[in-house]
């Protein structure tokens, strides 16, 4: 009875070690050993690696997806893009070479920690859950390198981060020509109005005329769970909301002020200041910069 009892233990445990080893080869398999840009528009992510298979999604040219499999023999790469996992042609695909690029990914499990280096042995800076957007600012042995919540930046392994797309670049280009419409208007504390505004009020007035109500104030905008959270300025795009966070301004508040970003480092505001109402202004140096928050893509 002793030495069945025991065969049957060493059965379950080497039964247990082997599930434990497939779990982990097939973790290791969702890893991304590569990142890529596609290099044609409306370019088809197939089932299987022919153009006879099923089409997985289409994705514009300059994506980046990650690689599977960076084993192209057959003439396509297995890739991952957006929780879609499928085929590429390799000659549409194009390999990053410096693993430094700018891209958004959405954290794809709850508790998943941002690490100070590449390894599970770096320590924790942050925790996020599930569907948070972050910016991706490379890639390094399995490891994305992103910027996250207040300007946190470190790593996320790759099978816990899905690379994706942040959103309509025209709706956001149509956003910035009619902020721009209302360039020189007076700053009016409380106004939210082309006789004057002031910075929530401004912001409130240019999304309102394309079907969104936002709060009225910078911070109510910022906490509203309109869109996407955008933590690094590289990452924003024309049409993005902006806020910012002055502890001397703020009263107690997450933000201190709120504008609408219109592309090459610049944003669109109203003012408070001696030069005030609507004018354009850097964030890529000086006062706006340091007190940079992050971002919204609708």
């Amino acid at each position: 009875m002793t030495h069945f009892a025991g065969k049957a233990a060493k059965v379950l445990f080497l039964s247990v070690v082997t599930t434990l080893l497939l779990a982990a080869t097939a973790l290791a398999a969702d890893q991304a050993v590569a990142v890529g840009a596609t290099t044609g528009s409306s370019l088809r992510m197939r089932a299987d690696a022919s153009t006879s298979a099923s089409i997985v999604a289409t994705l514009d040219k300059g994506v980046a997806v990650a690689i599977l499999d960076d084993d192209a023999s057959s003439g396509w790469y297995r890739v991952s893009y957006d929780g879609k996992t499928g085929f590429i042609s390799a000659d549409y695909l194009a390999v990053d070479q410096d693993n430094v690029f700018t891209s958004y990914g959405k954290v794809n499990s709850d508790g998943v920690n941002v690490r100070s280096g590449a390894s599970t042995d770096a320590s924790v800076l942050a925790s996020v859950d599930a569907d948070t957007i972050v910016t991706v600012n490379g890639f390094e042995n399995g490891w994305y390198d992103v910027t996250c919540e207040y300007g946190t930046e470190g790593y996320i392994r790759s099978d816990f981060l899905d690379l994706t797309a942040s959103g309509n670049s025209s709706s956001g280009s149509a956003i910035v020509d009619t902020a721009r419409q209302y360039l020189g208007t007076r700053y009016v504390y409380g106004g939210a109005s082309p006789s004057g505004f002031d910075c929530s009020g401004f912001t409130m007035y240019v999304y309102q005329q394309f079907g969104y109500s936002l709060p009225h104030t910078a911070t109510g905008q910022w906490q509203s769970g309109l869109g996407t959270k955008v933590w690094g300025i590289s990452a924003l795009q024309p049409g993005d909301l902006v806020f910012f966070n002055d502890p001397s301004r703020n009263a107690g508040k997450a933000c201190s002020h709120a504008g609408i970003y219109i592309g090459n480092g610049q944003f669109i505001h109203s003012s408070s200041s001696s030069s005030g109402g609507v004018i354009i202004s850097s964030l890529t140096s000086g006062y706006y910069n340091t007190y940079f928050v992050g971002g919204i893509h609708v």
